[in-house]
């Protein structure tokens, strides 16, 4: 049995990531943590989820739970999630971060942080996911430059950045493999006479619009033919069931920044 904390706890994918927490037979939940002020401080998390109380509160302070924790469960803001890591470093707790949007100095902070404690940290907890980065970077060295890569994402309204850390992440793992630097050959938008496609460039289009949960599209496109690889997400609990997934792996390992592909046994 692990001790877990769930940071963002009330937020869309926070309920969802405690309710399978709660209802798992190897995992306590021990804490529910929320940002300084938040509306919900102090109201059992039951109440949240809409089930009978559970005796945990809602908390905005890390300090109050954290000793009692063995995994930090962090999908929150890059800042928080910062904070919150020093936190569990300090106290040598294990952790799960699937917060995206992280500047090139955060994500320093968070490989240095990483040094003293196990961290799984992962755009996109899915399985699925997962599993397609490992696809992509064996199609994309087949194909090679004969064929144009160009990658669409759409999610909800209410997310906050842009693009998402899975297609960042899919176009890492193709840059990566086509000898590329992703930093050069990145186009994010496309407009007016812009004249003819590079062969390197690697595209990047994002859609927000109403409720949806997550879609990626690659395209690689070649002259008489198109291949094209697509995951769609119907649920958020495919991302919460890798992120308990996640938690139950990390705990005990040595200190490391890790990721899902470590946690699905996907390295080569």
């Amino acid at each position: 049995m692990i001790n877990v904390t769930v940071a963002g706890a009330a937020g869309r994918m926070g309920r969802r990531i405690t309710a399978l927490c709660l209802e798992h037979e190897e995992i306590n939940v021990v804490g529910a943590l929320e940002r300084k002020g938040h509306e919900k401080v102090g109201e059992d998390i039951g109440n949240l989820l809409g089930i009978s109380p559970t005796g945990i509160k809602l908390t905005d302070d890390i300090g109050e739970i954290i000793e009692s924790t063995d995994v930090l469960i962090d999908f929150t803001s890059p800042a928080s999630t910062l904070h919150n890591l020093r936190a569990a470093a300090d106290k040598g707790k294990a952790a799960v971060v699937g917060t995206t949007g992280f500047s090139k100095e955060a994500l320093s902070d968070i490989r240095a942080i990483s040094e003293k404690i196990p961290c799984v940290m992962a755009p996109n907890m899915s399985v699925g996911v997962n599993l397609l980065f490992k696809v992509l970077r064996d199609v994309a060295r087949v194909l090679g430059d004969d064929y144009d890569v160009e990658i669409i994402e759409a999610h909800h309204r209410m997310k906050k950045d842009a693009p998402s850390g899975t297609a960042l992440r899919m176009a890492e793992v193709i840059a990566d493999a086509l000898g590329r630097d992703l930093e050069e050959v990145a186009i994010y938008s496309r407009k007016g006479l812009i004249g003819e496609r590079s062969r390197q460039e690697i595209g990047i289009q994002c859609i927000r619009a109403g409720d949806i949960v997550g879609e990626h599209t690659v395209i690689f496109g070649g002259i008489g033919e198109r291949i094209e690889i697509v995951h769609k997400a119907s649920s958020r609990d495919t991302f919460a069931k890798g992120a308990v997934r996640a938690a139950l792996w990390v705990y005990g390992k040595t200190p490391g920044l890790y990721d899902m592909l470590d946690v699905l046994n996907l390295k080569d």
